[in-house]
């Protein structure tokens, strides 16, 4: 009995110790605030595109290792289309067709390259630090964001359905990975949670096929997982909770929808998308209107 109890003191305290151990490691960005980069991002929702970058661009030139300054530059030119093109709004998200098969036209070739080459800094500089350790959280965190970022470029931007769902795939592996370790990177739901709910949100049928091909939606698990990051993410918190109230104004959650909408225009005052969003989510004329490409 005596030897038990040594076995279950032991087996009590290794789990203790491995997250003490994980907590003490998960020291950079993705996991504790970086005020340059948290005021960078605070530029990027209220529509300072240009700012924005050059304040990543900045803290990058200081922490040449790290991915996550690639890939923030790299959001800020994807957040910038997904803007001009409208697709940040309840026009586009209560549009079925747009929804399922993406913009009119074309997105801005220009912006999409300066895009995708971020990315692939990204992914060098992620896959540089997996050499060292493959299960590098910040690598990790950085090609999660990476994928969910390409995919969602491929399937509404590019309209190119099946890149969109590899990557998509490819966003939910890298963020198993992590998510298993270190729960508290809770800025990677947002990516899992976007593909859930739009492959949920598929027809019956093209979800059955794609199942066979291991992927997988539920539109109610993507929203909780979105909901994850709107919570308490620390640098997509803003943008989870844009996804999340565009939503939940879709599947008529109008209460959550207007809290949502409510909390970014009082963050966020100078910001013409949330305002409009939060007046049309209310019934009320809208204040401001979203810029055209």
């Amino acid at each position: 009995m005596h030897r038990l109890a040594q076995l279950l003191l032991i087996a009590l305290m290794v789990p203790s110790g491995l997250l003490a151990q994980e907590k003490i490691e998960s020291t950079g960005p993705a996991f504790a605030a970086v005020p340059e980069l948290k005021a960078a991002f605070d530029l990027l929702y209220q529509q300072n595109f240009s700012e924005a970058r050059a304040a990543f661009e900045t803290w990058e030139e200081r922490n040449p290792g790290e991915p996550f300054g690639e890939v923030a530059v790299a959001a800020t030119y994807l957040y910038e289309e997904l803007y001009r093109q409208g697709v940040l709004t309840s026009d586009f998200f209560l549009n079925e067709k747009k929804f399922l098969h993406g913009i009119d036209g074309k997105p801005d070739r220009e912006r999409m390259n300066k895009f995708r080459g971020a990315l692939a800094r990204t992914r060098e500089l992620a896959q540089e630090r997996r050499r060292t350790d493959p299960k590098d959280p910040e690598a990790l965190f950085a090609l999660t964001l990476a994928a969910g970022m390409e995919s969602d470029a491929d399937q509404i931007l590019e309209k190119k359905a099946l890149e969109a769902l590899k990557r998509m795939k490819e966003a939910n592996e890298y963020a198993k990975q992590l998510l298993a370790k270190h729960p508290e990177a809770t800025d990677a739901y947002v990516a899992p949670g976007i593909a859930n709910y739009i492959i949920g949100s598929l027809n019956p049928g093209y979800r059955f096929a794609l199942w066979f091909g291991g992927i997988h939606g539920d539109k109610k698990l993507g929203m909780e997982q979105v909901g994850k990051t709107a919570e308490n993410g620390i640098y997509l918190r803003p943008f989870a909770k844009i996804m999340l109230a565009l939503a939940a104004r879709r599947e008529k959650q109008n209460a959550l929808a207007q809290r949502l909408l409510r909390e970014l225009s009082e963050e966020f005052p100078t910001s013409d998308l949330f305002a409009a969003e939060y007046a049309k989510a209310m019934g009320r004329p809208t204040p401001a209107t979203i810029l055209a490409p």
